[in-house]
């Protein structure tokens, strides 16, 4: 999954299998703001899971 842009933000999602765990840094034109980290389970984040935190940073920002 690439980058997701929303609100004038923009998340980019990254992960390591070995460790099973991911982050989504999200940036505001150009600067990053902040870390989101998580973890997951398999051989990849599911897309639907990244969407949900991206969605949910958002909707308790008021973006």
């Amino acid at each position: 999954m690439g980058a997701i842009e929303r609100s004038g933000y923009r998340f980019e999602p990254e992960f390591s299998v070995i460790n099973q765990n991911g982050a989504i840094h999200v940036y505001q034109n150009g600067k990053f703001i902040e870390e989101i980290s998580f973890k997951f389970t398999g051989k990849f984040p599911e897309n639907d899971k990244i969407e949900e935190i991206v969605d949910t940073y958002c909707n308790n920002r008021g973006l």
